[in-house]
């Protein structure tokens, strides 16, 4: 029992050597590396950085032929930490065991890669290290990799301002985009009129994100065949599955690494550029949504809030 207790504890070496098999396999890792993160579910751990630490043990298939001192033909170490570096700035996570998984995902990606140990500790959070240690092996990281090489969808964004979502007309722009063979995501304003006021500017940046999904759940109300959903996983989903999607901004902009500023139509076009849309199209003038972006990444034009085809 004592000698099982310190090996759960010991430095994942130590783990893969015994439950290597009868065959073993040669092994690379990497010690100790220790990473500012902005990463937590508790409302504490947003917008602050702690130290996470990294460990990381492959365990290799053999290598055809001889090494001949030649760096392409072994995974480099550089591999684990770029690994660790592209899943950190993809975006912010709540919770550890997410960040280890898609680590691990990454890593057994490499062609020689055939077992995967990856631990990753907070080490801010009390007296000790807090932390979660995972195994996987190459074919479980098939589904994901299958998916991140599915064909990505490029959608049409729909904005409505405040006048667009009173106007008469909604059904009838909702009945071109069901009709419209490209994936659609609608997206609103804030409300009209007056919503909460905060005296620090990071509250009202949620306040006002909070504001912008009242609307998103009204339209939702107005219209069954909007529906509301919150992260890039639904959207994603609903695109391929021919579904009309009415974006809620919190959850992807408070777990973006780089986080948009401005407002409504920054969001948008922020949102616009992530997922890779073709066309961003506003229902009246843009000029009248609070915050309009001047130099989206994504092209973006005005439709008058009067016109029956949102896309003629």
């Amino acid at each position: 029992m004592v000698s099982d207790i310190h090996l759960a504890f010991d430095h994942p070496e130590a783990r893969a050597a015994a439950t290597s098999s009868e065959m073993p396999h040669d092994r690379i890792s990497l010690r100790d590396h220790i990473v500012e993160v902005d990463i937590g579910a508790f409302q504490s751990e947003r917008g602050v950085t702690q130290r996470v630490s990294f460990n990381i043990v492959v365990e290799l298939t053999p290598l055809t032929g001889p090494i001949d001192d030649d760096v392409d033909r072994i995974l480099s170490y550089d591999r684990l930490t770029e690994a660790i570096r592209i899943e950190l700035d993809a975006e912010r996570m709540n919770l550890l065991e997410t960040l280890a998984e898609r680590i691990a995902d990454r890593i057994l990606s490499e062609p020689r890669a055939f077992r995967v140990f990856v631990r990753v500790e907070k080490l801010d959070r009390g007296s000790g290290a807090l932390g979660v240690e995972i195994v996987r092996a190459a074919g479980q990281a098939a589904d994901r990799a299958s998916q991140m090489s599915a064909p990505t969808p490029h959608p049409i964004v729909l904005h409505l301002n405040a006048a667009a979502l009173e106007s008469d007309l909604l059904s009838t722009w909702i009945d071109a985009l069901e009709a419209d063979p490209r994936p659609v995501i609608v997206t609103v304003d804030l409300p009209t009129g007056a919503w909460p006021k905060s005296a620090t500017t990071l509250t009202q940046r949620r306040i006002d994100l909070l504001a912008i999904e009242q609307n998103a759940w009204c339209l939702a109300g107005r219209d069954a065949r909007c529906v509301v959903r919150a992260s890039r996983t639904e959207l994603d989903w609903a695109m391929k599955n021919g579904h009309i999607s009415v974006w809620a901004p919190s959850k992807m902009v408070l777990d973006a690494t780089h986080r948009p500023t401005g407002g409504p139509l920054d969001l948008v076009a922020w949102m616009a550029a992530e997922l890779s849309a073709c066309e961003v199209i506003v229902i009246g003038d843009a000029a009248q949504s609070k915050g309009a972006q001047r130099t989206p990444s994504v092209p973006m034009r005005s439709v008058p809030l009067g016109a029956l085809s949102v896309f003629s």
